[in-house]
């Protein structure tokens, strides 16, 4: 398997000068983590035997939530703990789309452009839960912001895991909307439109004088939920692409692979190695930003009321989670007992020679 960091290591030089101008802040701060991760740029830490008290020096991981080398354990918790949230009810995934024409301004103005789109597409989903006569309240909602297509290119949507349920606490009822049916995609589409346009004007940014009519909201049933949450765990920490999909980096060349939405196939594309790390840097977040949100009954303060929910459905979702597993210990190589890490970010220049890596 070919390593990120050895792909940023051989192709970093010709990547910055192709490309160096165009690097924001962030952008910058994670191509630097990632090309420390796990390599002789990384720091070292110093593991300890429980037993036998024999010594070895480990390479830091980055810990970069980028890093599609890092944080798998943080994302096995994720989707357990939005699987706890599951009602028994049908559960729908929509998906908000910025049409080609505004691309550009979302990546100039990425911080206030991607917040507009969770406010908005959850004021949309909001009203129509709202007016539906099934529903009248107020739904919950996982959403997660996605900015690549699975050919890496930028292209910013909103993934948005919504059961087909709502609560109104004026009035102190739960109800649910049964079929294959949520909400209109066209009427959708219009309302966030409307909406999004309105909040760019507001915000005055600068917005292309042609802009399409229609644009385009998904909404489709995803039965339980459960395979619609893994499906966006799988993207929240890790990074854009999976380091098994780098199939060779050779010639000043990047082959990888991606599977394609329509075909269901894997396609491979092969580009420069410095386009290539375009692709992936291009997608980093602004610092601090929040790739996932929830919202109404689902937000985090709510936890009392989905218990009360689950209380009043007796339904217990428990069977149905997958055993988050527990990180491996490092065990010692002479006696097989386990290892504790003793010491941290330790600078190669000081690393005892005498203790072997």
């Amino acid at each position: 398997m070919i390593r990120l960091s050895s792909v940023i290591e051989q192709f970093e030089n010709d990547f910055l000068l192709h490309y160096g101008k165009q690097l924001l802040p962030a952008q910058r701060n994670s191509l630097s983590a990632l090309k420390r991760c796990r390599n002789h740029y990384s720091p070292l830490m110093r593991v300890q035997c429980e037993q036998c008290h024999a010594n070895k020096f480990l390479p830091h991981s980055c810990g970069h939530r980028h890093c599609p080398h890092c944080q798998h354990h943080a994302s096995q918790l994720w989707i357990e703990q939005q699987c706890s949230k599951r009602l028994p009810v049908n559960y729908f995934m929509l998906t908000f789309t910025v049409p080609t024409q505004l691309r550009s301004v979302f990546y100039q103005h990425q911080r206030r452009c991607y917040r507009l789109i969770f406010d908005v597409a959850w004021r949309t989903l909001q009203s129509f839960s709202g007016n539906d006569k099934k529903l009248q309240g107020t739904p919950g909602a996982i959403a997660v912001l996605h900015t690549h297509s699975r050919a890496l290119a930028y292209h910013p949507h909103l993934h948005v895991v919504i059961p087909a349920a709502a609560i109104n606490k004026q009035q102190r009822l739960w109800r649910e909307k049964p079929g294959r049916y949520l909400f209109s995609h066209k009427a959708l589409a219009k309302v966030f439109r409307a909406r999004l346009l309105a909040a760019l004007h507001n915000e005055k940014l600068r917005l292309p004088e042609k802009l399409p009519e229609q644009w385009v909201v998904d909404c489709r049933q995803v039965g339980s939920g459960e395979k619609a949450l893994i499906y966006l765990g799988q993207y929240l920490y890790r990074g854009v692409i999976q380091e098994k999909n780098i199939l060779s980096c050779q010639n000043s060349h990047v082959t990888f692979r991606y599977l394609d939405s329509k075909t269901k196939k894997y396609r491979v594309n092969t580009v420069s190695g410095a386009k290539f790390l375009w692709l992936v840097i291009q997608h980093t977040l602004p610092k601090g930003f929040r790739r996932a949100r929830n919202f109404g009954f689902l937000h985090p303060n709510s936890k009392r009321l989905i218990h009360l929910i689950k209380r009043s459905l007796r339904f217990n979702p428990e069977p149905l989670e997958k055993v988050t597993k527990a990180l491996p210990r490092l065990r010692c190589s002479a006696c097989n007992h386990p290892m504790q890490i003793v010491q941290t970010l330790i600078e190669r220049k000081q690393r005892t020679e005498r203790v072997p890596i």
